[in-house]
């Protein structure tokens, strides 16, 4: 049954891949970049201000770098565990896959781009939701950010899709354990704040 899974999942790899052509090859690689990033992150940073003001938000900061540091070491202990080599990086889909300079070392499964990227954004959407329902757009930054990855053959549509799953989960218990910090250190209730 794995057997078939990996199959179907090279295979959808291979499909999604050979979509991509040169003119849109520069803008996935800018794309795929987290540095490229940061001017969403700085809205971001202003937001959870506006709504918490500077004590409540240098306490957010250091909760989302926890966060970031978890869910990347998380990764990193399950890419380990599995050894998943990347698509890009396997003799025997060479040939099948469009051809980049950018062919980053370590394993496959599962993407950290896409765990990471999910976790803060559900973090963030159900901090900062009840404030800004234009919130919501941001699950546009992990679904943009993940397709990077198989586009360019770092990964497979599995490792993106159990990254996102995982980052659900980690974003949903971090937000609750926050919730429950925020409570005892700032005296008051998250929700009803909101």
């Amino acid at each position: 049954m794995l057997d078939i899974i990996r199959s179907k999942d090279a295979e959808l790899l291979i499909f999604l891949n050979n979509l991509g052509n040169e003119k849109w090859d520069s803008f996935w690689l800018t794309i795929t970049n987290q540095f490229n990033w940061i001017p969403l992150f700085v809205i971001i940073l202003l937001l959870i201000y506006i709504r918490f003001g500077l004590k409540k938000t240098l306490f957010s900061l250091l909760f989302i770098a926890v966060l970031v540091a978890f869910s990347d070491q998380f990764t990193n202990l399950i890419k380990n565990t599995t050894e998943r080599m990347r698509p890009c990086n396997t003799a025997e889909l060479q040939e099948y896959l469009r051809q980049f300079s950018y062919k980053p070392r370590g394993y496959s499964f599962w993407s950290g781009h896409a765990s990471l990227s999910t976790t803060f954004t559900t973090f963030i959407i159900l901090l900062l939701r009840s404030k800004f329902k234009f919130i919501y757009f941001l699950i546009l930054f992990p679904i943009v950010f993940g397709y990077s990855r198989v586009y360019l053959g770092v990964h497979y549509p599995g490792d993106i899709t159990v990254g996102y799953l995982s980052g659900i989960i980690l974003g949903t218990m971090f937000y609750k354990l926050y919730s429950l910090l925020y409570l005892k250190i700032f005296k008051e209730n998250l929700v009803q704040s909101n």
